[in-house]
């Protein structure tokens, strides 16, 4: 028995390796062409008064040059807007919001209404660039083709925000799960999305997914069956984001939104690996609750094999901090209570919260 447990605790957290790709933004050539057009980049944002200075500072930084920013002022009750104007950015207030039209998705509707480039970048407010990820970033989707989109590195700062290890890591796997590649409904992630304006308004943009809380992930799947290609990359060295600075009840907000309904946009294979990994994980970290019997020795030996492979993949996930990653069940505990209430919400209550607004799932958002 024994044995046997050892070796599926061995195929289940060799399922993580299957899933994990270390695809991170490509290096630049030392004397590549720079990417022609010029570039809109459009930052909805609602109170984002702990984030914003981090990334406008950032954007003024980049190696490309000069750049259209615009950031949409989504009915801040915080010094968001004061902030981006002191960077001598366009700022735009977002008109009220229609029926049938989710926040985030009218924010970055009117921002591009406004925008003039030929290539666009959608930006979360919590995102920070390295001097040279934009330009990185432009090159990226020349030599790609389509739509691409990048999942930062999460610079979690405190304990709360730590806690998120394992939700960024399943996240991670979803983004760079070698099954996704002929995923119909391949995803975006909306934290960092570069794309044209032809392809852009090929799809008709954030207009076709207005209503849809994940508009990421949607968007995505509006591209790969228009024909254009999507790509994920990995953001450690390029992109980051600290996303939960306002304390953990916005995190858990924000993980649960989109926890269970994120779940159906991927492919079966990657599903599937998903579980076995996961599986493993939880049964490794039950072997205290086993000291003394036949099965703490493999549990244990599996425990410490999750933990080197959770240490390995960090690396490219996020800052958790050094001993976290030594004890993940605190953070698969906090994993599974966000699984919990998201399904609490989506199944029960039809809506979830964020940023003050509740939104029905599939629906319109409510002030």
């Amino acid at each position: 028995m024994e044995i046997v447990v050892a070796v599926l605790l061995i195929c289940t957290c060799f399922a993580g390796l299957l899933l994990f790709r270390r695809n991170t933004v490509p290096v630049l050539p030392e004397h590549h062409p720079l990417p022609q057009g010029k570039l809109s980049v459009i930052i909805p944002a609602r109170n984002e008064e702990r984030n914003l200075a981090f990334l406008l500072s950032s954007l003024q930084a980049q190696t490309i040059g000069k750049m259209e920013i615009i950031v949409v002022d989504d009915h801040s009750e915080d010094r968001t807007r004061e902030i981006a104007e002191q960077f001598g950015v366009t700022v735009i207030s977002c008109p009220a919001l229609p029926l049938g039209w989710t926040g985030k998705n009218w924010a970055v509707w009117n921002g591009y209404q406004l925008a003039s480039g030929d290539l666009i970048a959608f930006l979360d407010a919590d995102v920070r660039l390295a001097p040279h990820a934009m330009e990185a970033l432009l090159a990226a989707r020349v030599q790609k083709g389509g739509t691409i989109s990048v999942v930062p590195y999460h610079e979690a700062e405190k304990f709360y925000e730590r806690l998120a290890l394992i939700p960024n890591l399943l996240g991670l796997y979803a983004f760079t799960s070698p099954m996704e590649r002929t995923n119909p409904q391949k995803g975006l992630y909306g934290s960092c999305i570069v794309t044209t304006r032809a392809d852009y308004e090929a799809v008709n943009g954030h207009e076709s997914v207005k209503a849809e809380l994940l508009d990421d992930l949607n968007l995505g799947a509006k591209f790969m069956q228009a024909g254009i290609p999507v790509n994920n990359y990995i953001g450690y060295g390029t992109v980051s984001f600290r996303m939960y600075p306002g304390g953990i009840r916005s995190e858990i907000e924000g993980f649960s939104k989109g926890a269970v309904l994120s779940t159906s946009k991927l492919s079966i294979g990657t599903t599937l690996l998903v579980a076995l990994w996961l599986i493993g994980l939880i049964a490794a970290e039950s072997a205290p609750l086993l000291l003394g019997t036949s099965l703490a020795l493999p549990l244990a030996a599996g425990y410490l094999l999750y933990t080197a492979q959770i240490y390995y993949f960090i690396r490219y996930t996020g800052r958790f901090g050094r001993w976290l990653p030594a004890l993940h069940p605190i953070s698969t505990v906090f994993f599974l209570f966000i699984m919990l209430y998201s399904i609490y919400q989506v199944v029960f209550c039809g809506q979830v919260a964020w940023k003050g607004r509740h939104i029905e799932v599939g629906g319109r958002s409510k002030r």
